[in-house]
Parts: C-alpha cells; sequence; structure tokens
C-alpha cells in the first residue's frame, strides 16, 4: 500500500469545478465507508470552499480518482484536467503544508488547521483511520503547531471574513447605517459576523435552517452591542429586499438565493445597490446574480486579490516555514521506511526462532538420552551457527560479478564489526 492525496484546490480548478467535487459533511462519513470498501485501506476527505482532497493508502491512485467521479457523478475526462495525485512524500509534504496554511488561498490563514482537524475526527469516528494516516495527520497537526509557533506566518493575514468587510467598506463606505444579512450559522458565518458586529452595522439579522442556532448566534452579536436577530431560511424569499449586504456560507448542495428572489428585492428595494459575499462551495448564490444591475456579488474566488493585503511579510515567513516541513517529511518518511521493513523483520525473527526451537528440542533429547551435557551445547552451537549462517554463505558463493560485489559488501556491513 501506498499513500496517496488526490484532489483539486483554488490554484489548479475554477469555481464551478471545486463546487462539483465538494462533500457535504452531513454526507462524509458515508462516502468514507464508500472509497474504503473496496478502494482503499484508509481514507480521510478534507472538503473545504477551496478544496477538496482524498487522503488513502491504497495500492494505487486510479481507483480512488475512479470513485471521487463516479461519487459525483462526473466524466472522468472533465476532472482529469484539474486533478493532482501526489504519492508518498510529496502527499506528506503537501499535508504539513495545508495544514500550516501554506497552501492556503490566504497565506498563513489558521482556519485550515480547524478545518483539517474535524475532517480527520470524522474519518477517525467512520473507522477509516488506520496506522499509516493516524500517524501522519498526528505528525501533520504537530508540523502545523510548530510552523505556527517559530514563524510569522499568521501575521498580517487577512481573512475571508476581513475582506468581505473590506469591500463592503468600498461600496458603502462607513458600513453603520448599512442592514447585514447572513444566511447559515457556522464557523464562516460566525466569523463574518465577529468582523461585521466590529463595525456597528444598523442591524444584522441570521437566516438558517434551524432557528434555535441562528438565535445563538443572534445573541452572541446583541452581546457585542449590536441590533441582532434571527429567521428561517424560508421567510427568506419575503424579506431578502430588507438587507444591504448578504453573506451566505451554508452546506447546501443547491443555490438558496435564486435569480428571480434577486430580481424581486431588487424591485422591492427601487434598485438600491446590495452587496453579496458568497463563500459556500457549492454556491448558494445562483451565478447569474451577478449580472443584475445594482448587484456588487462576490464569490470566493474574487476575494483573492484583497487578502494578498500584507503578503510579502508573510511570504518571508514562508520561507522558514518550509524549511521546517522539508525537514519533518524526511522525519516521517524514515518511520514509513521503518514501517515497511517490519513483515521482513518478522518474519526473520519467526524463522531464526523456529530455527532455534528445533536445535533446543534436539539437544533436550539428547540430554535425556544421557549425552553429556557440555558435548550437547557444543552441538547446539555449532548447529545454530551453521544454519544462521548458511543463508549467506550460499547466496556469496552464487552470486558473480557486480552482484557478488554488492553482496559481499552488504554482508560485511551485517555480519563483520569493525575493530
Amino acid at each position: 500500500m501506498e499513500l496517496f492525496v488526490i484532489g483539486v484546490n483554488h490554484t489548479t480548478a475554477p469555481l464551478k469545478i471545486r463546487e462539483n467535487v465538494a462533500f457535504n459533511g452531513e454526507h462524509l462519513a458515508s462516502a468514507l465507508r464508500e472509497l474504503t470498501t473496496s478502494d482503499a485501506a484508509e481514507a480521510a476527505i478534507l472538503s473545504t470552499c477551496n478544496r477538496t482532497e482524498l487522503y488513502c493508502s491504497a495500492e494505487n491512485s486510479v481507483k480512488p480518482l475512479q470513485w471521487l467521479s463516479q461519487y459525483h457523478k462526473l466524466e472522468m475526462s472533465s476532472l482529469q484536467p484539474y486533478i493532482y495525485t501526489l504519492p508518498n512524500d510529496e502527499a506528506v509534504k503537501h499535508a504539513f503544508r495545508v495544514a500550516s496554511g501554506l497552501d492556503s488561498m490566504v497565506l498563513g490563514e489558521a482556519q485550515i488547521l480547524g478545518q483539517f482537524k474535524q475532517s480527520v475526527k470524522i474519518a477517525q469516528d467512520a473507522g477509516t483511520l488506520g496506522t499509516l494516516l493516524h500517524k501522519l495527520f498526528q505528525r501533520t497537526f504537530e508540523v502545523a503547531k510548530e510552523v505556527r509557533t517559530n514563524t510569522d506566518i499568521g501575521a498580517n493575514s487577512i481573512s475571508m471574513a476581513a475582506a468581505a468587510v473590506k469591500l463592503a467598506q468600498r461600496i458603502f463606505g462607513d458600513i453603520s447605517q448599512q442592514k447585514v444579512l447572513f444566511i447559515g450559522a457556522g464557523e464562516m458565518i460566525e466569523l463574518c459576523a465577529d468582523h461585521f458586529a466590529a463595525q456597528k452595522p444598523k442591524s444584522m439579522m441570521v437566516a438558517n435552517r434551524t432557528l434555535e442556532r441562528g438565535l445563538l448566534l443572534a445573541e452572541k452579536m446583541r452581546a457585542l452591542g449590536v441590533n441582532a436577530q434571527a429567521m428561517l431560511l424560508n421567510d427568506l424569499p419575503a424579506r431578502l429586499n430588507e438587507f444591504d449586504i448578504v453573506i451566505t456560507s451554508t452546506a447546501s448542495q443547491l443555490p438558496i438565493v435564486g435569480l428571480g428572489m434577486v430580481e424581486s428585492a431588487l424591485k422591492a428595494r427601487k434598485h438600491r445597490p446590495m452587496f453579496m459575499v458568497d463563500l459556500a462551495v457549492p454556491r448558494d448564490i445562483e451565478a447569474e446574480v451577478a449580472e443584475l444591475d445594482d448587484i456588487f456579488l462576490y464569490s470566493v474566488d474574487d476575494l483573492a486579490q484583497v487578502v494578498a493585503d500584507g503578503i510579502s511579510n508573510r511570504q518571508e515567513a514562508a520561507v522558514d516555514a518550509e524549511v521546517i516541513v522539508t525537514a519533518r517529511v524526511e522525519h516521517f518518511m524514515q518511520w514509513m521506511k521503518k514501517r515497511d521493513a517490519v513483515p521482513t523483520i518478522k518474519a526473520l525473527r519467526d524463522q531464526a526462532e523456529a530455527t532455534r526451537q528445533a536445535e533446543l528440542e534436539k539437544a533436550f533429547k539428547l540430554i535425556q538420552k544421557g549425552e553429556s551435557p557440555e558435548k550437547v551445547l557444543e552441538a547446539l552451537s555449532n548447529a545454530l551457527t551453521n544454519k544462521f549462517l548458511h543463508a549467506p554463505s550460499h547466496a556469496l558463493n552464487q552470486a558473480h560479478g557486480d552482484e557478488h560485489t554488492k553482496l559481499e559488501d552488504v554482508i560485511k556491513q551485517l555480519y563483520l564489526t569493525k575493530n
């Protein structure tokens, strides 16, 4: 079995491709169990707005890749140009870099580490982690912590949430008179709500599938001194026109905000502009909405320029981070090599033990027949020496040319001690 990372991310695939291979968190455990039934021995799936990646132990990368395309009902030819497949040490390095924020759209962003840990927990609970991936992820999180502790990779980092606020300010200036709507109540929305609350908007509303979770987030915002309420997603069509700023990030597999809904909202607003940020993958807002006048719609990919602010300092820190990652990859590969040698070492020890037991039984029988213990021990030691040295001696006698020279060097290294 080999280690593989198979996936797409913001550097290899546009949003329209990434949203087609994204995994819904609610179905991730069942997907993992399906993947490990026949296509991989171990597996974990990391699926965020910027990437979908399979981490797996498998005989080759073909079956997991085929499974990915079949699971999402995609033609392999449409997916293949955007896929990267990283084996063994490249897979280890990639995992370390991703968790450390070195492979993120926002260089040094910290949110990916939490998302990575959550993905690993789901895989662990689903029973799809074995020794190899368990060790890989343990080391991955250790490396991420070391990078964060010993470099400034996270300094001056502009998050997606902060970028959304910056864009809103470019359009409205002071947003203290704007009404903000958040669709969803997950981690990303919470981060955005915190950033917008700091700007003290006129009001904030959380629209969520379940009212209870929306109310909890609204209560948190009220504690920060903001007028915040919650409503059900079902009420969205009738109330969308009330809001100037809309931030959405849900796990829905289909758009929540359609073209017709936004057209109706604009008509009710008498075409006062609306600023919308869709942080979901797959997208929550139909792409055609961006073509409407008076609508400023941004996706996760559109925020790339804004989040690049302050990147120069983080790029310097990234150099130091890469040194740490490279060293830790080497350490992990040494562990993998030792692990790969375990079956051979076990077989060697089993064979030696069987030989020892056989000669010991012969010795006991001779002693029981009245043979001198000294003679029996002498015979036992000679027999063990001859049998243990027979295989390397025979192999050396049968070898010729370069093979003989190489084998002789190995035998000297194994059996001959230097004075």
